[in-house]
């Protein structure tokens, strides 16, 4: 018997097609199977943790078309301006920050290339993200600006790996110093004689990789040394952000929080959803069931992170005063055929909608131990929020579940109990609901559900303790495909719609959850 001969490229890419057509029709076909009955209590009146706002933030690096073409575009004569566009989507949502200038680049980043006129600053060559050049019109005084426009917190990182304590603590004063200092002054002849004031401040990034490659013992030292020039200036405090670890690293955090933890306000994990291999990572709109499982299994890996760190965290920091932030998440696939690889665009579907409402809900289940995420990324690069083409712009799956889960944003955590049910397929399996619930300062009710089941819908029945309330709301974000997603030419293909499968009934809420859905509900 002669073995087959290994598939060709091209025979692979057939036969994956073929099983991503077959999981689509699948799951359509698998509608009308009976649901489960699954059963939520919320207790309504026992909220103590506070869910921070800036659970709900944001990451814009000087990467592809994310700063330039994306927040940053140019007129017809060539010239640079805000992106009009952009920020209005952004607006509608009420982001509460905005990282920048990065991600690997901000130890690439020496910030007074990016200050004064802009026909006279340097160019700079961004060996990091695509090997292009860039003419620096895009630095602190327009970021400072675009923040100004978004109405939002700016979360500035300071390059360690190949800046200097000097550097950084020079930046420290020009944004927040209100003279007469040297920085102060020059602050001013460049057209701001204001103090921005800026609190949040990251010490390095990812100084275990593209930071500087660095063991976590001679991190906690450079970082000791950087923030201690990070003092309190002209009534603004700094909240200090060292660079936390990668994944499951759980050793860097020991060393950090044993090493510097009485210095750290912040400490900013990262940790990236991909369902294939880093070399591999797979197709953002063209995947299989198995994809999908990983995916949703990844969920709950992060549950587990976050569980463990800060483990960790308790026990040199048992009032937890440090914050664990989850500076950089969301889903990495394969870039949109026909980009630059090094720009990492990418398409958005009903899964990555999916995966982010599911890790929110994790976010704020930690709310005691985590107060600050920033979605990777903003504009045209990862799981963006949203894509911007030559005028045009698209809201992204994702972008619509943050405008979702809007009513979680600094209202009260509430204790549950959940049976979220079990989603398998072919030997794998993970919780099959993911949710969270608050209470606002309004006394109002959210509660947020997402079904991980591509195949099967889910009957909650919600008790909801320490509370009465006579009317429930809601909107769902669903689709019969789970690769749907919008382009410039179907831009409101998958919008979320008005929900009609959740009633009252002697103080019980009913829900009929659909499969691979994210619905959100508001109770009075």
């Amino acid at each position: 018997m002669k073995l087959r001969p290994p598939l060709t490229v091209v025979a692979r890419r057939v036969l994956l097609l073929l099983l991503c057509a077959a999981f689509v029709g699948s799951v359509a076909r698998a509608q009308e199977e009976t649901a489960e009955p699954l059963t939520m209590i919320v207790n309504a009146d026992q909220g103590e943790t506070p869910i921070s706002r800036h659970i709900y933030g944001h990451f814009a690096e000087h990467l592809g078309e994310d700063i330039y073409g994306g927040f940053w575009v140019q007129d017809d004569q060539g010239n640079w301006q805000y992106n009009q566009a952009v920020i209005d989507a952004l607006n509608e949502i009420n982001i509460p920050n905005l990282r920048w200038p990065g991600g690997c680049f901000a130890d690439y980043y020496h910030w007074k290339d990016g200050i004064g006129p802009r026909d006279e600053r340097p160019a700079q060559l961004n060996t990091i993200w695509g090997g292009v050049t860039e003419d620096n019109s895009f630095g602190t005084h327009e970021f400072m600006g675009l923040v100004e426009r978004l109405d939002t917190e700016p979360i500035i990182v300071g390059n360690v790996g190949s800046g200097t304590v000097e550097e950084m603590n020079d930046w420290w004063k020009y944004l927040n110093h209100d003279g007469p200092s040297p920085m102060a002054d020059l602050r001013a002849e460049h057209g701001h004689p204001e103090a921005w004031g800026v609190e949040y401040f990251g010490v390095g990034n990812e100084s275990w990789g593209c930071g500087g490659q660095m063991r976590p013992q001679y991190y906690a030292d450079l970082y000791k040394r950087f923030a201690e020039y990070l003092r309190p200036m002209s009534g603004t405090e700094p909240y200090q952000i060292a660079a936390g670890p990668s994944g499951d690293n759980y050793e860097w955090t020991r060393t950090l929080m044993e090493e510097a933890g009485w210095m750290i306000d912040g400490l900013d994990l990262h940790h990236y959803t991909v369902v294939g291999t880093w070399e591999n990572k797979g197709s953002a709109t063209d995947f299989t069931e198995a994809e999908w499982m990983t995916a949703m299994q990844d969920t709950r890996y992060m549950d587990e992170l976050l569980t463990r760190h800060s483990a960790i965290m308790d026990q040199y920091d048992p009032e937890q005063e440090t914050a664990l932030i989850v500076g950089e998440w969301g889903m990495w696939h394969d870039p949109m055929p026909g980009t630059e690889p090094g720009f990492l665009k990418q398409q958005n579907t009903l899964r990555d909608a999916v995966v982010a409402a599911s890790m929110l809900n994790v976010f704020n289940q930690h709310a005691d131990r985590v107060r600050m995420a920033n979605l990777a990324q903003t504009v045209n690069v990862l799981q963006a929020m949203l894509l911007y083409e030559d005028g045009q712009l698209v809201k992204t799956p994702t972008y619509h579940v943050f405008d979702l889960y809007q009513g979680h944003m600094d209202a009260t955590l509430l204790p549950m109990d959940v049976d979220r049910g079990t989603y398998t397929h072919d030997g794998e399996s993970t919780p099959a609901v993911s949710a969270s619930a608050s209470i606002d300062e309004r006394g109002r009710v959210h509660i947020t559900l997402a079904n991980k089941d591509p195949n099967r819908p889910r009957t909650l029945s919600v008790d909801l303790r320490g509370r009465d309330v006579s009317s429930v709301d809601g909107r769902v974000l669903t689709a019969d495909r789970v690769n749907t997603h919008n382009t410039f030419e179907q831009p409101t293909r998958l919008t979320p719609s008005a929900f009609d499968g959740a009633t009252l009934e002697g103080g019980t809420l009913t829900v009929e959850l659909p499969s691979k859905s994210v619905v959100a509900l508001e109770l009075q």
